[in-house]
């Protein structure tokens, strides 16, 4: 059978995440040091672990509602008002799902029309562009510029608005550049939007990993309008150090979410109840177990800026997130050359920024999901390889 020819030509044509590649090559060498993961090496929670063998043990092991378990939903409205300041029914406007991703999938399908358009800051995660495709949107990229730390303008926002734009994507705190956005800077871009029909989808799954005693700020609390237009999506992975578990969830106004919901019973019927039993806890009981990894994760964070800084590859400072996002611009090397040359001759895996679009050229994004043992050697390795060019 001509498979190519017989298949979805929209799918064939967006091309595959451009991390596997260093994932796969770093999985050939079994030396390698990684920094390539975004998954935090902490293991679940005890507590976490725990709620999810007895959920086990006791036999619950049926599908849950199609929105999910009734009081993972209310767990979820208490902490996002206790943290954020933000108010949810949990019956009506919130809904699980099979990690953030699947929130964000949902949300696009529900709000986009072929020939609409998705306005995406980028450097950012590698999801948004292709699920916006497949809704038969149009995206335009947003260059972010370090120069504003990684932020998004008012002005950016204001001179790419089109008659067609129907989505803007607020991905903060950064996957890759560990950017925040302030509420100064989220007030600002309210005005823009203010009067219009455009909707924001912010992917907050970095929420709680942000540092300097700043906390994360949720565009949905600005003001009513702002709520009234956000889908703020959310999830476990991160914060909970939950990755495997697969479980977020997405906040919206009930209109909204009676349709993700509709699509969300029919793709995938419910998120794993396992894990729902095992989310009650986390939010409710482990506070004290995040802030210790926010903790670790920000000695780390200082730890590798000023390491990459003495080797002399400039690093800005990130606030939130796991990452740090380098110039490689004074090697001489491009992205890619960079991140090939030193998996192969220094068995150290970082990634490119370009993987995470247009605005991230001559940077590379490097996790510190890692000890800082682990982080001291892969920095000796890179420092030896600068040295060396």
């Amino acid at each position: 059978m001509e498979y190519k020819r017989l298949m979805s030509s929209q799918l064939q044509e967006i091309k595959p995440s451009g991390i596997r590649k260093y994932f796969s090559l770093a999985e050939e060498m079994g030396d390698c040091l990684s920094l390539g993961v975004g998954e935090p090496d902490f293991v679940t929670p005890w507590e976490v672990r725990r709620a999810g063998i007895e959920s086990l043990d006791q036999g619950k092991t049926f599908y849950s509602a199609n929105a999910g378990l009734k009081e993972l939903r209310r767990q979820i409205t208490l902490y996002l008002k206790r943290a954020f300041g933000l108010r949810y029914d949990p019956d009506t406007e919130t809904v699980v799902t099979v990690g953030g991703s699947e929130a964000i999938d949902m949300a696009m399908r529900t709000l986009l029309n072929p020939g609409d358009e998705v306005l995406l800051p980028t450097p950012c995660f590698v999801c948004y562009e292709p699920i916006a495709k497949m809704c038969g949107a149009k995206v335009t990229p947003i260059i972010l510029k370090e120069e504003n730390e990684f932020k998004l303008t008012a002005e950016e926002v204001r001179e790419a608005i089109t008659d067609r734009t129907k989505i803007l994507v607020l991905p903060f705190p950064s996957n890759p550049t560990g950017a925040v956005m302030g509420r100064s800077d989220l007030e600002q871009i309210a005005e823009v939007l203010k009067g219009t029909d455009i909707f924001v989808i912010s992917d907050e799954i970095y929420s709680e990993l942000t540092y300097g005693g700043e906390r994360h700020v949720s565009p949905a609390s600005i003001s009513d309008d702002m709520w009234a237009r956000t889908v703020t999506v959310n999830g476990f992975s991160k914060s909970f150090a939950m990755t495997g578990w697969r479980l977020g969830y997405v906040c919206a106004p009930a209109p909204i979410t009676e349709q993700i919901v509709k699509m969300h019973q029919f793709a995938i019927m419910c998120a794993p109840t396992t894990a729902q039993y095992a989310g009650i806890v986390a939010l409710r009981d482990c506070e004290d177990v995040v802030a210790s990894m926010r903790d670790e994760y920000d000695i780390r964070r200082r730890f590798i800026v000023d390491g990459f800084n003495r080797i002399g590859l400039h690093c800005f400072e990130p606030r939130g997130a796991f990452y740090v996002f380098p110039s490689v611009e004074s090697t001489g090397l491009t992205e890619e050359e960079f991140c090939e040359q030193l998996i192969r001759k220094k068995r150290v895996a970082v990634i490119p920024g370009t993987a995470f679009g247009p605005g991230g050229e001559g940077h590379v994004r490097v996790s510190y999901s890692y000890s800082i043992k682990h982080i001291k050697e892969a920095l000796r390795r890179i420092g030896e390889f600068v040295n060396e060019l």
